[in-house]
């Protein structure tokens, strides 16, 4: 017998786990030490915020202290969760609030850096971005992608250059040249291809697939990628996983690292302002482009980051979203650097830039990078009808690069790697530091980081990640015929509309069919500004996903204020949910919704 969500036999290990759990139920279990969790067979509703805070002050010690709530830290938080490593994970910020909320939401295998000879990257990325769209394709989709050639062989000088190390900017990127990156891109796919291959079309049939594409072009080249929806979930969702398999386990964010001593780590709750301490045995620094900020406070000088900006506009044009169809437009300009423009649901993406910047926390987009994409864009269409009143959401992310003395940003190594600071006289514990990482890598980052700390605690890997099902991707339809009956099946059980269904299963994956089966009268009743919502499922999101800011909601447990939906109509309906749920008076819901518009309009 076991608890449904803890997989352990180990009677602290059960004990932590009911001191955590308010619902719980009994289940058979079948033999193995840590068996893949079922995502739809069993409820576990978490404790609030306030209780798993009170669970860490009574049992500070910890195997490994991660920094940092993005994809990098929850997914190691996952992988040593799933080892048996009791780990506690903080963020000073909501989860995902950095780069893993802000990025071109690209699954990726980073075609373009083949011309930097990072050939085992791109190897490492096109495997990892086949198994998101394996094991989480409730997230991550195929994406057609194109791209406009001017000319058949330009870079056939400046490309050999780059590739050596040359210290050349990059640019003028032919057919021949993209045709070489492209038969290398497929080839490394191999058995495990989940894409077709990648094709050419002469400039007349390019024109009449994509219209209002500049005429002055060569050809375009077609190949695949992916895209994810919803990273921030994904990141909420690894965290719930690693508690579930791993009770002893504990994520909270907004809690900052104050200092380091012999063998402890102080913790400071920004909300409550609480301290407490914690033991642990190793750090891990996955706090991205902060981590030489977070190093800082634990005593650590370090100089390991380099990162740079990379700005966004979400885009509401039906002619240009007409003219990509299915397809992302994958673009140079004439600066050599590379762009993108996608469907996003209903609206579209374009980015982006490349700027360095020395403190992540003063990074926002500006109006020069929005000038400079949109003039990117009209490059590309140059007859498109576009303007700054079609922009309904910009925002503006930092790459978590390594530090670099390259004059061209583009030239930086996108690779990841681990970065150690041993024990010292002063500090008993060792601080490994996360440099680079991405979407598309993020869990073979975290399985090399957890293989490293598994050897320095003595312990051996019982569980592999590779072909593991994300949260939500079990038994997740196959093909379009599928998925729509499986929503026709879920939505007459349950008595709900197909679209509701389907809004669901887009938002959660199969953890859908339990929510459509919630008979509460909220789970019924839809927002009037946002009726594709009920009053229920922000209820549940608000009480059960540490939700603590009104931005939280709208913008790293949904996609509303991406999609420019956070307007101030929607954010006082919102508000009032929420903040029945927490406790807020009314000058606290205002001040609320006016973080939230400040946000939603690309302000800090």
């Amino acid at each position: 017998m076991s608890i449904a969500g803890c997989q352990s036999r180990d009677p602290e290990i059960l004990n932590r786990f009911l001191h955590n759990a308010e619902i719980i139920t009994i289940t058979g279990r079948s033999s193995g030490d840590l068996p893949r969790p079922r995502g739809t067979s069993y409820i576990i509703e978490m404790k609030t915020r306030k209780a798993i805070w009170s669970g860490v002050k009574t049992d500070p010690d910890c195997d490994v202290l991660i920094l940092g709530g993005g994809v990098n830290g929850t997914g190691l938080l996952r992988e040593l969760a799933l080892q048996g490593i009791r780990c506690i994970l903080v963020d000073k910020d909501d989860y995902a609030a950095g780069a893993s909320s802000k990025s071109s939401r690209m699954i990726h295998g980073g075609l373009r850096y083949l011309e930097n000879a990072e050939f085992k990257l791109v190897s490492e990325a096109v495997c990892e971005r086949n198994l998101l769209l394996k094991y989480a394709p409730h997230y991550v989709g195929p994406l057609r992608t194109t791209i406009p050639i001017t000319s058949w062989f330009d870079g056939l000088i400046k490309s050999p250059l780059v590739f050596f190390g040359l210290p050349v900017t990059p640019g003028g990127r032919g057919a021949v040249i993209v045709k070489l990156g492209l038969c290398f891109y497929d080839l490394i796919t191999g058995k495990n291809r989940q894409t077709p291959r990648h094709f050419f079309l002469s400039k007349a049939k390019s024109l009449t697939e994509i219209p209002g594409l500049k005429s002055g072009i060569a050809c375009t080249a077609t190949y695949w990628d992916a895209w994810i929806s919803q990273p921030e979930r994904l990141c909420v969702d690894m965290a719930r996983e690693a508690c579930r398999v791993m009770p002893a386990c504990a994520a909270l964010n907004y809690v900052t690292s104050e200092k380091a001593d012999r063998d402890h780590v102080l913790l400071r709750d920004t909300v409550s302002g609480e301290t407490l301490t914690v033991r642990p045995k190793v750090v891990v620094n996955a706090t991205g482009a902060w981590v030489d900020f977070a190093n800082r406070t634990l005593g650590v000088e370090t100089r390991f980051m380099g990162g740079t900006k990379g700005s966004h506009l979400v885009i509401d044009n039906r002619a240009l979203y007409d003219a990509l169809g299915d397809r992302m437009v994958y673009y140079e300009h004439a600066d050599g650097r590379i762009c993108i423009t996608f469907r996003f649901m209903d609206k579209v993406i374009m980015g982006s830039t490349d700027i360095r910047v020395a403190n992540p926390d003063d990074a926002m987009c500006e109006d020069a990078e929005i000038d400079y994409m949109m003039t990117t864009l009209k490059g590309v269409f140059p007859d498109l009808k576009l303007s700054h009143d079609d922009i309904v959401h910009v925002f503006c992310g930092v790459r978590p690069l390594p530090a670099s003395g390259l004059d061209y940003t583009g030239r930086v190594p996108r690779a990841h790697h681990l970065a150690l600071s041993e024990s010292d006289n002063t500090r008993g514990f060792p601080i490994y530091s996360m440099i680079g990482g991405k979407l598309t890598t993020f869990r073979a980052f975290a399985e090399q980081v957890a293989d490293t700390l598994l050897a320095r605690l003595g312990k051996r890997r019982v569980v592999s990640t590779r072909e593991r099902v994300y949260l939500g991707a079990e038994g997740y339809p196959k093909g379009e015929a599928e998925k729509r009956q499986w929503i026709g099946r879920v939505a007459a059980a349950n008595g709900l509309a197909a679209e509701r269904v389907a809004a669901l299963l887009d938002r959660y994956g199969t953890e859908a069919e339990r929510l459509a089966q919630r008979r509460e009268p909220q789970w019924r009743i839809p927002l009037n500004a946002l009726p594709d919502y009920t009053v229920g499922e922000i209820l549940m999101i608000a009480e059960s996903e540490q939700v603590l800011h009104l931005s939280d909601l709208v913008r790293r447990r949904s996609v509303i204020t991406l999609l420019g939906l956070a307007n101030e109509t929607a954010l006082a309906e919102l508000a009032e949910i929420v903040g029945d749920v927490l406790g807020w008076d009314a000058a606290r819901r205002k001040q609320e919704i006016d973080l939230a518009l400040r946000e939603a309009r690309g302000r800090k």
